[in-house]
């Protein structure tokens, strides 16, 4: 078990899917929490205080716009006056485009970096000053298989993904004489709303069910042919937290399906 009672967590992209699980099981080992992102302000109170009462912790929200770098820092500097401190990093927030290369519309292409990429750079510049003062600190970016591998038509976000693994890769290096350690998980296929809204396109441009869209996606690339789970992801983020994880920098940790061993 990775006890993390006493220790502050930010996760940003939180309110749902990969960003929730890993929130949830950063909580459950003791970690107050700032969560971020979108929903409406009744389920957002609502879910800050059923975390709160379920694991006995600390439980605030920061809407900061993952596109600007100013709003990433005041979440970081927030996160630090409501706890004290800010130990655990989760660079979760990521949102999609699909197009070809020729067709990719240049404001999409903007967004994806800026929310994929460098919001990732913005929330760790933040927060190493204080990770660094109190001589402790987990930065634990969520990359992609599409770090490591190419699909079709999206270039954005493979672009985005590899570019959060080389960000890794160098802040990892930087901090290897620290307590401070930065690693990447590179998930497969998760069922989170965004990979919902895939399996939606591909169901309507194919005349398929929902549950026959989604296992067609799941066996062009998935060998497992199940989805990995928010709370799988969230097990891994914990070894991550963990001493046993102590000099582990820089990686790169698949969990796809098999999806990156073909």
């Amino acid at each position: 078990m990775t006890n993390l009672k006493g220790k502050a967590a930010l996760v940003t992209g939180s309110t749902s899917g990969i960003g929730l699980g890993i929130a949830r099981q950063l909580a459950g080992q003791g970690a107050d929490l700032m969560l971020n992102g979108f929903g409406d302000t009744g389920y957002i109170a609502e879910l800050c205080q059923s975390l709160s009462a379920e694991f006995g912790v600390r439980v605030a929200h920061n809407g900061a716009d993952m596109s600007k770098p100013e709003e990433i820092e005041a979440m970081v500097a927030a996160t630090e006056a409501a706890y004290g401190r800010l130990d655990v990093l989760v660079n979760n927030a990521g949102i999609q485009h699909v197009a070809p290369v020729d067709a990719f519309p240049v404001e999409r292409w903007d967004a994806v970096i800026a929310i994929n990429l460098s919001a990732v750079f913005h929330g760790t510049r933040a927060a190493l000053p204080g990770m660094k003062a109190r001589g402790w600190g987990r930065v634990i970016n969520i990359a992609s298989v599409h770090g490591l591998v190419a699909s079709v038509n999206k270039s954005a976000y493979v672009a985005a993904k590899h570019g959060v693994i080389g960000l890794t890769k160098v802040t990892a290096l930087e901090l290897a004489e620290t307590n401070i350690t930065c690693n990447a998980i590179c998930p497969g296929w998760v069922l989170t709303p965004l990979v919902q809204k895939q399996i939606d396109a591909l169901a309507a441009s194919r005349d398929l069910s929902v549950e026959e869209a989604g296992r067609e996606l799941l066996s062009e690339k998935q060998p497992s042919k199940s989805f990995v789970t928010p709370e799988q992801l969230g097990e891994l983020a914990l070894f991550l937290c963990s001493e046993a994880a102590g000099n582990m920098r820089g990686a790169a940790l698949t969990m796809d399906g098999g999806w990156t061993a073909q």
